[in-house]
């Protein structure tokens, strides 16, 4: 039988050192001079810890080197139990709240989904909202990236952690000759990236808390905010171009900024196939959808249609889920577009949640070469990405994720159907969680949150955001009898 005693040694160290993550929300609880909130900080901290340094020494003994299978195990163990961890001090300062819907926040955090259970966001201590964006800022890329960045001490298999963590099917590239050297260069271009993404919101009004806050869930693409109303609160045109902006840029493949960085040449990205399209998908849904406001009078011009437009695009598409506005009053055709873009349009190596474009990209490759097969039966017309032909074990992959991933939005919808929910939230609240998009339509949508709906559909849809966090089959797969075999 598999032992999981030499992956609870590695993940009580993983455990310990996250137990520093609550240094910035007690920081601000020190800030509000709340006794009461820095010791909740205090304790949740001590707990992490103490329950880090006793889960080390009960399986100290317990090492081996890291295989793939161990590294599914430790990427599950990790967005199981640190939102469990998270949850803790949400319990014990916001007002009314249970531990289902704590906890579902603080998976939503740590994925970077941006579904929240929380009403009267406004009124919560900064410290709270601090800490559920600042999940988000650490989830976005990947907490086992930084782990395997910035604690290499720890003696992690770097590479295993690395395929299951990393979304798109493209995850056996290899970028340097050391993982832990991507990884670091991947968090050295994130937070570079959060700096001006943090000193833009400053510059366009927002307070240094509001603008470390929302910089957070931008970068993260996660979209939680300080404030009920979202970026709605703000009432600027300012704040709606940064986030439209950092959005864009957090919707594109790390990776490439990192090549581009070392290459010294802006071709990497330019040249890229999945960000030609990506670009191309965004421009024509931002002008489709400007276009539908204008025709039916939603705004007053067809400048304002373009802004709003543009800035509810890019946060549906990147999976972010900001909104200036209850899109779902838009005519019909408008928000059921944005949940579908939400599905597809992030880039492989972004933030962002969905299948990626990637997978779009060769499904539509694939579906061109069938049909030229049917017409010339004995030519030779591989799928090629960024002029490489595929093997097909990439397209295999591929069609494999995506039988997956229609059974899942199938089957957690029939779930939520059977507890009661009508078709519109039950299949949007799916996709939405799924594809790490946050919001949803009908009792889910932007004007509501998903505190209105029963626990056990809360469980429900908290496993959906585990699932399209680690892209479904590196969950899955240990529901399969053949991973537990020695």
């Amino acid at each position: 039988m598999y032992s999981l005693l030499p992956v609870l040694n590695i993940f009580s160290r993983i455990l310990f050192a996250f137990a520093f993550v609550f240094l910035v929300p007690l920081a601000w609880a020190w800030s509000e001079d709340h006794e009461q909130y820095r010791f909740v900080w205090e304790g949740a901290m001590a707990f992490a810890a103490f329950s880090g340094v006793l889960l080390w020494a009960l399986t100290r003994r317990h090492t081996r080197e890291l295989q793939a299978r161990d590294g599914f195990m430790l990427v599950n163990l990790v967005w199981i139990v640190l939102p469990a961890y998270s949850a803790v001090p949400l319990m014990y300062i916001v007002p009314d709240i249970t531990w289902t819907k704590a906890y579902f926040e603080a998976m939503s955090a740590l994925t970077a989904t941006g579904s929240t259970a929380l009403a009267g966001l406004d009124a919560l201590p900064v410290s709270v909202n601090v800490w559920r964006c600042f999940l988000q800022l650490v989830g976005g890329l990947g907490i086992m990236l930084l782990v395997v960045a910035v604690l290499p001490m720890l003696g992690l298999g770097g590479y295993q952690i690395y395929k299951a963590e990393t979304p798109g099917p493209m995850k056996d590239a290899k970028f340097t000759p050391r993982i832990s050297e991507t990884a670091r260069g991947l968090w050295s271009v994130y937070f570079a990236f959060s700096i001006a993404c943090l000193l833009a919101y400053r510059w366009a009004g927002m307070s240094w808390a509001d603008a470390f806050m929302h910089m957070c869930t931008t970068m993260g693409l996660g979209g939680f905010s300080s404030h009920d109303a979202s970026i709605g609160y703000f009432d600027s045109h300012r704040v709606e171009a940064v986030a439209t902006v950092f959005m864009a840029l957090a919707g594109i493949n790390f990776l490439r900024y990192f090549i581009m960085i070392r290459s010294r040449s802006v071709m990497p990205v330019l040249r890229d196939r999945e960000i030609q399209t990506y670009v191309g998908v965004l421009l024509s849904a931002i002008v489709l959808i400007a276009s539908l406001l204008a025709t039916h009078n939603v705004v007053d011009s067809f400048p304002e249609a373009l802004r709003t437009s543009a800035f509810h695009v890019l946060s549906l598409a990147t999976t972010t889920g900001y909104a200036s506005t209850d899109y779902t009053l838009w005519p019909v055709f408008a928000p059921v577009l944005l949940m579908f873009l939400g599905c597809f349009v992030s880039c492989a190596g972004s933030t962002g949640g969905g299948i990626k474009m990637v997978r779009m990209v060769l499904l539509i490759k694939q579906a061109r070469r069938e049909l030229v097969r049917i017409i010339h039966p004995r030519v030779v017309n591989p799928v090629t990405l960024g002029g490489a032909v595929l093997p097909m074990s990439v397209m295999t992959a591929t069609f494999g994720f995506m039988l997956i991933y229609g059974a899942t939005i199938m089957g957690l919808t029939m779930v939520l159907l059977f507890t009661g929910l009508d078709i519109v939230t039950a299949f949007s609240a799916v996709v939405a969680t799924v594809n790490n998009i946050g919001p949803g339509l009908g009792a889910v949508g932007p004007a509501s949150n998903f505190g209105v709906l029963e626990s056990g559909q809360i469980w429900v849809l908290s496993f959906a955001m585990l699932l399209g966090r680690l892209e479904l089959l590196s969950v899955l797969v240990l529901f399969t009898a053949r991973f537990w075999k020695k």
